[in-house]
């Protein structure tokens, strides 16, 4: 065949091999729509978010940094996540050898017997395999080289593909800043409920203490015909229930100690807290900053839009099957009938160099399914992008609207509680004076009790938003 025939092959070959990756599905990308309102809330524009701020700096109790400090180190999730990113980052490094060469090594030794009556053997019986000695019945074979393989990257798919696991690498990054996030207000929130447990204790303890003072008044009167005995009963029955609420709120915190350990990943022991000062505490004026800013503080928003650059990636990872790969295969080496002629020079020395062109051709089902879904994914990835968006500044929103509720509850029962306590002195003045039933005592003592409960919670969850919100800003990673 002349040297012009076969460079007219060569081309024909390559232009069928490129006119069938016409046949692509068209497919259409999702843009991800990233606009935000101006403002979280009308008329307030705050130019620097909180987020920034680190969470080191941001909790003030030196108790609750310790604890925080202590899960980031040992939180098994945490632990776990950081073995996940190691995991992605092997992934980049074992993508990145697929498109460079592959050199080998190897060795092989063998032998084999032709049949008389066949073509080879027929020839090995007029042929000798070397001067005066004929071939012999059983003939070696020993061989060793250098071995070579490349794919050539011509349409990216391979570097694609580096690219795509280096996203995903950055996104488990970010995911486990996401995680770190959680924790930090998980510890945060369970470390306030325990000092507010606390706290409900102590109120329920010096409830406890006034009531039994009212029966021991109650009894007192009781010698002196001034009240009856079904006073002195109440009052014990309403002391035992009092004194019976305390071992719940033990259980209560005993729940949430271990919940903590938990999260500190060890085993059930004593927090360590300051209770005392706790409805002293004023809750941080938080500045949530402009909407946009959500985009580059939450881990959550980041993790999603790596995301989403791979997915756009791997569809032109897919897209690249439709089209023929090239491939060189290379070798030398030494090879011998005989380990005595093995390494004999030039007699024995071996090489071999060879292109390879390899398109579909027929029943290309399974990268059109590929490449649908790599488009599906895509897809997927962009509205989960935006999902994550919208989540982000709904909490946000949420939280800014529930502390300033907060504030005005808390507010109100503060002036309840206050009006409560004095009215229990009043009460007691005129049951004494016989002015006023023991049940209406009781009552008050119950309101104020209930009240003073109701306080705690609210402080509680005055903290516990201005946690939320700094976790919804993006806080609590750095």
């Amino acid at each position: 065949m002349s040297k012009n025939k076969a460079n007219v092959l060569i081309a024909a070959a390559v232009a069928a091999a490129m006119l069938q990756a016409c046949g692509i599905p068209d497919m259409t990308k999702k843009t991800a729509d990233t606009q935000l309102p101006e403002q979280f809330k009308p008329g307030v524009n705050e130019q620097t978010s909180s987020a920034t701020v680190k969470w080191q700096d941001f909790f003030d109790d030196p108790q609750l940094r310790s604890l925080i400090d202590t899960a980031v180190a040992n939180n098994k999730e945490i632990n776990i996540m950081a073995q996940r990113i190691s995991i992605a980052e092997n992934e980049i490094q074992a993508r990145k050898g697929e498109y460079m060469p592959f050199v080998k090594l190897g060795a092989s030794a063998g032998g084999e017997k032709t049949a008389q009556y066949t073509r080879n053997g027929a020839v090995e019986d007029n042929l000798n395999i070397a001067k005066g000695q004929p071939f012999p019945a059983f003939l070696g074979d020993y061989q060793f080289g250098l071995f070579s393989t490349w794919e050539i990257d011509i349409w990216k798919k391979l570097r694609n593909a580096t690219q795509v696991a280096v996203y995903e690498y950055m996104a488990s990054g970010e995911g486990r800043n996401f995680l770190v996030t959680n924790l930090v207000a998980e510890v945060a929130h369970a470390y306030y409920e325990l000092i507010a447990l606390d706290n409900q204790l102590e109120n329920l303890r010096q409830n406890i203490a006034l009531q039994q003072n009212g029966l021991q008044v109650v009894r007192q009167l009781q010698t002196f015909a001034r009240t009856t005995a079904l006073a002195v009963k109440r009052y014990e029955a309403e002391v035992a229930k009092n004194q019976a609420r305390q071992y719940e709120i033990e259980q209560q915190i005993t729940v949430v100690e271990n919940r903590i350990n938990t999260l500190l990943g060890r085993t059930p022991q004593p927090i360590a807290r300051a209770s005392a000062g706790f409805m002293d505490i004023k809750p941080k004026v938080l500045s949530a900053g402009v909407p946009s800013e959500l985009l580059q503080n939450r881990p959550d928003i980041r993790k999603a839009e790596l995301e989403l650059k791979a997915a756009d990636l791997n569809i032109d990872v897919a897209r690249a099957n439709f089209y023929p790969s090239f491939g060189i295969k290379a070798g030398v080496g030494f090879q011998a009938f005989a380990l005595k002629y093995l390494i004999n020079t030039p007699e024995s020395l071996a090489a071999m160099v060879a292109g390879e062109l390899a398109a579909p051709l027929v029943n290309k089902n399974a990268i059109t399914a590929d490449y649908k879904n790599a488009n599906a994914k895509q897809v997927q990835a962009a509205y989960e992008y935006e999902q994550s968006i919208i989540n982000a500044y709904a909490e946000v929103a949420n939280q800014i609207s529930n502390i300033d509720n907060l504030d005005k509850n808390y507010q109100l029962k503060r002036q309840q509680v206050d009006a409560l306590v004095k009215s229990i002195e009043v009460a007691n003045q005129l049951f004494i004076s016989a002015r006023a039933d023991y049940l209406e005592v009781l009552l008050t003592q119950r309101d104020a009790l209930e009240a003073k409960k109701e306080l705690i919670e609210t402080k509680q969850k005055q903290i516990s938003a201005m946690v939320a919100l700094y976790k919804a800003l993006g806080g609590g990673w750095l």
